[in-house]
């Protein structure tokens, strides 16, 4: 072999490896975007989940048992009352402010879900308010150290009475 066909093979050599990296390299990329798109995914179910459980409670404190005419009939602080420690044990939609859990049923990562309610302004959608209102906003944030970024799903609860 002359020189000239060793500097081709040699050539030939490097665009092989070059090839070989560049479709390792993509498959690569491609996993982890699948792999961020099934947390993305698993992340929205709890959050979903949990939205769900909630509103399957009462509105407030006092409508468990009592039809409300007034906004101020609701609860002041928003937030669990004694002896309410867990969704199981929640009466109504509000007890989910500030609660958080970790959720490790799953082997491939833990989820962190944090929870807020707020009262909000009829006036404007998604307002965040201090006074009382029909209005309740639920927020919903799932966080895991295997995602590239955070879950966050609202939903706005509404009380109705009918006349």
């Amino acid at each position: 072999m002359n020189t000239g066909q060793m500097m081709i093979t040699a050539g030939a050599m490097m665009l092989i490896s070059i090839l070989v990296l560049s479709i390792s390299s993509t498959q690569l990329t491609t996993q982890d975007s699948m792999q961020n798109s099934k947390f993305g995914i698993l992340a929205i179910s709890l959050a979903s989940s949990m939205l769900e459980l909630a509103t399957q409670k009462a509105f407030d404190q006092n409508s468990v048992d009592e039809t409300l005419t007034s906004t101020n009939q609701l609860t002041l602080k928003l937030g669990p009352g004694p002896g309410e420690v867990s969704p199981a044990t929640f009466n109504d939609y509000d007890d989910f402010n500030n609660y958080t859990n970790v959720d490790s049923t799953m082997p491939s990562a833990f989820f962190t879900i944090k929870c807020t309610v707020d009262y909000v302004d009829p006036n404007k959608p998604g307002f965040i308010t201090s006074n009382r209102s029909w209005h309740k906003m639920m927020t919903v944030t799932v966080t895991s150290a295997a995602m590239k970024d955070k879950v966050k799903l609202s939903k706005v609860y509404s009380y109705f009475k009918l006349p």
